[in-house]
Order: structure tokens, then sequence, then C-alpha cells
């Protein structure tokens, strides 16, 4: 179990505020953190890697990592950490990216073939793709079997098959080494797909805290589906106006009656939703 009890001041754009984070997080879960840019997500991340220092108490397994008579070095923490940038070695292969962070060749072996890298293993960072560097990171995170596994939108940059492809084997390795895992993400899809459990922070408060379908399934009243995309333009077409919105990779029209819009505005957020439960699976 993780028993989080910490403040730490960060500066934002509205200026000062606290990141206050009151949190138990139970050993094997997936936990999804969701929010706006500068509300506290990465920060936590770190504050619990011991990249950076925070008041109160953190509690892991039993053990104290932090509280205010003590603080544990990073490097005595039982944790792995995916950061958006790889952060590999460049002048060492594949494997000794891996045996550089614990020498034990069996699991280093086992964690390439999972993840299908193993032919690959004398290869150097440079002459990897995103996807491949990306899965080298991941590897390298297991190979000290972390109680605590820390991901910073590893997927972020990645095309949606690939991102589709690490997502199962995050899943898979999280799953076969029984780590607490807490990722980062903007993604509703791999939220939904990975996480057992979603926290949506809001200037460094915690203000949802559920699961996936609860948090981010949106519908209101008798709506069948919704979705949240960008407003990129309204055009008149005959006597109605047809408003392009941006929903993931998609782009869709919507007919919008005269009275909206007056209060539409060019790249804001909107729903779309549809009370006719008559979707079409092609």
């Amino acid at each position: 179990m993780i028993n989080i009890e910490i403040t730490k001041a960060l500066y934002g754009v509205k200026g000062v505020m606290d990141l206050k984070i009151d949190l138990t997080i139970e050993e094997g879960e997936f936990v999804a953190l969701s929010g706006k840019s500068g509300s506290g997500k990465t920060t936590l991340l770190r504050v619990l890697s011991g990249l950076e220092s925070a008041k109160g108490r953190l509690e892991v397994g039993g053990g104290i990592w932090q509280d205010n008579n003590s603080f544990l070095p990073v490097q005595k923490r039982e944790i792995g950490f995916v950061f958006q940038d790889y952060a590999l070695f460049p002048n060492m292969s594949v494997e000794k990216n891996l045996l550089f962070v614990q020498p034990d060749y069996t699991l280093a072996k086992h964690l390439l073939k999972v993840t299908e890298l193993w032919e690959l293993k004398e290869r150097l960072p440079s002459t990897l793709s995103g996807g491949q560097k990306q899965r080298v990171a991941l590897c390298r995170a297991f190979m000290k079997r972390p109680k605590l596994l820390l991901l910073d939108e590893p997927l972020s940059a990645l095309d949606p098959t690939m991102r589709s492809k690490l997502q199962n084997e995050i899943l898979t390795l999280h799953k076969e080494f029984g780590t607490t895992t807490i990722m980062v993400s903007h993604d509703p899809a791999e939220m939904y797909r990975l996480a057992s459990r979603v926290l949506v922070l809001e200037e460094g408060k915690i203000i949802k805290d559920g699961t996936a379908k609860e948090i981010l399934l949106k519908t209101s009243g008798s709506q069948k589906f919704s979705f949240e995309g960008e407003l990129l333009e309204i055009t008149k077409i005959d006597v109605i106006y047809v408003a392009i919105v941006a929903i993931g990779q998609q782009l869709v029209e919507v007919v919008v009656s005269k009275n909206e819009l007056e209060y539409l505005t060019i790249g804001m957020t909107i729903r779309v939703g549809s009370k006719a439960f008559t979707p079409i699976i092609g």
C-alpha cells in the first residue's frame, strides 16, 4: 500500500499554488493521473520518485520514503520511471542499457523477448525508431522489479498503432510483475484501457477519483453518448450552419442553430452529444 500525504508549492500561470495530496493507493493498482497542464501531475511523480522534495509523509509498502525527519534518496527507492524523452545511454547497446541498471542477464532477455526487442539487443539507441526506444526505456524501468512504476506520458509522441502495441506491453508487464503503476496521460482511450482507477488533478488538488468508466464516460440527461472536441470552423451552407469539430484523430460536421452561434468561439472546447441510440459500427 502507498500512503501519500504531501504538500508542495507550485508556480503556475496563475501564480503560486499548493500541490496538496492525501491519497492511498492499493498494491498492484494501475492509476492514471489526468488534468490540465500545470495541475501538478508530473510534480507528483517527481516527488514520489525522490527527484523533488515536498513537505509531509510518503509511505510505500510499509517503508517510510519521506517524513519530517527523513528523506530516502532516489537511488534507494524501488521505482521504475519512464520519461517522455526515453533518457537512454547513447553509447550503450539496447541490452547494455538494461544491464547497467541491474546485471541480471536472464531478466533482461525475458523483457526484451516480451517487447520483441531481442533481435535488436546489440543496436545503439540512435539506430532505433521512437517506438523501439520507448520499449527499451520500459524494459529498463522493470530491471529492478520495482514496487512502483511511474510513467510520465510515455506514449504521447507515438502514432496510434504503436501506442496500442505499447499499451498492451505495459499492461502485460504490470500484471506479470505485480507492480503498482501511476501514469500521467491525457488520452481517455489509453486511461480506459489501462487504468483501474483515474484521478483528475486541478490546481494541485484531486477533484475526481473513481474508475475509468465513472470519470471518463461523459453523458448527461437522455444523451446516449458524447464527445469533447475543438471547434475549428463554422460555415453557412444554404440556410443552415455547420460546425467542424476535431474529436481525437477525426473531424466531424455538426449542424448548429443560429441561437447556438452566439455562444460558440473558434478554438473553444465543446461537447458533441446524441440522444438517438442508433450508432453504426463498421
